[in-house]
């Protein structure tokens, strides 16, 4: 299992927008089956993400496959890009984590 993070930095007045923008994606990634979550730091550190994004992917061709077609679409997820790209400062940051297997000592 895999878990992609996406961090994004927004201005403030665009913050409404961007939750809006990224809630579209956790509500697609949730109609096919996958785990995902909107993240809201309470805290930060200079420089840190205004938001940030989660799902769970089982794999990396899923993980790519929801990336090019999750948000209705090819067309939908490219219009959803750049609308999302309109508000951010920069390009979002992404991490690509797999989930360790737990160790059992038997």
């Amino acid at each position: 299992m895999y878990v992609a993070r996406f961090s994004y930095a927004i201005k403030p007045i665009d913050r409404d927008r961007a939750l809006d923008l990224l809630g579209q994606e956790v509500r697609a990634a949730r109609e096919q089956g996958m785990a995902a979550r909107l993240l809201v730091p309470l805290t930060r550190g200079a420089g840190g993400p205004a938001l940030q994004y989660e799902v769970e992917v089982g794999s990396l061709d899923a993980f790519e496959a929801f990336r090019e077609h999750g948000v209705g679409g090819e067309a939908g997820t490219r219009s959803w890009m750049h609308d999302l790209s309109a508000l951010l400062l920069e390009p979002p940051t992404v991490e690509l984590l797999r989930v360790a297997e737990a160790a059992t000592n038997g």
